[in-house]
């Protein structure tokens, strides 16, 4: 069956945007720091050695981001939760809180690091804004780039005027970043652990069998 025709052809834009996203990240890989990157999977294995627990924090799409990260952790064998979550305990010394956030400076995330530290946890942040309040409260920060949403220009204006070719609105390609780097975090957890794929496996939620 023939596919019925569209009243506009997005492919190409769509497209340009994969590939413009694609060659970014590629470029975010290489400029890595990775003195930052290698104390926050050591943090974080450090909790796993101790039997602490791993806390994740963040705010709308990058909370959705520290979401999956915590979902995979778990798969690893982690003990972790998300800050909000109605089931989550409250932080205490030896505990690991990890806070994904663009600015740096979104005021609720914040206050929460704060009580997480007086409770004395240590604090891992993913930040595009080293120098931002989160930066500072930080114990272990890795610097990530992208547009936060606190820039001055819009996407209008910056793609007028070509002022970006990152096609991405708001801070989408911070949390695309983000998304990778932590993936690849759990890649590198997995060697660390000599876990292999049918390992977290185990762990995913059991689906239906079939009839």
């Amino acid at each position: 069956m023939e596919p019925k025709p569209v009243a506009n052809n997005l492919y190409p834009h769509i497209k340009d945007a994969m590939a413009s996203i694609a060659l970014l990240v590629e470029g975010e890989a290489r400029a890595l720091i990775p003195a930052q990157v290698n104390a926050f999977a050591d943090c974080i294995l450090a909790v796993h050695n101790h039997d602490g627990r791993i806390f994740l924090h963040g705010a709308g799409r990058s909370g959705l981001v520290a979401r999956a990260f915590a979902m995979r952790l778990m798969h690893l064998g982690f003990t972790v939760y998300v800050i909000g979550e109605v089931v989550t305990p409250a932080v205490r010394a030896g505990d690991l809180v990890i806070v994904v956030s663009g600015t740096g400076e979104t005021g609720p995330v914040n206050e929460t690091v704060i009580i997480a530290k007086h409770e004395g946890t240590r604090i891992a942040a993913v930040t595009s804004n080293k120098d931002s309040t989160l930066g500072a409260l930080a114990d272990t920060i890795v610097v990530i780039s992208g547009r936060t949403e606190t820039d001055d220009t819009t996407f209008l204006e910056r793609q007028v005027t070509g002022t970006s070719i990152s096609l991405t609105p708001l801070g989408t390609l911070f949390e695309i970043n983000v998304m990778v780097l932590l993936d690849s975090v759990i890649a590198g957890l997995m060697e660390a652990l000599g876990k292999e794929e049918h390992d977290l496996a185990r762990r995913h939620f059991p689906q239906r069998r079939r009839r």
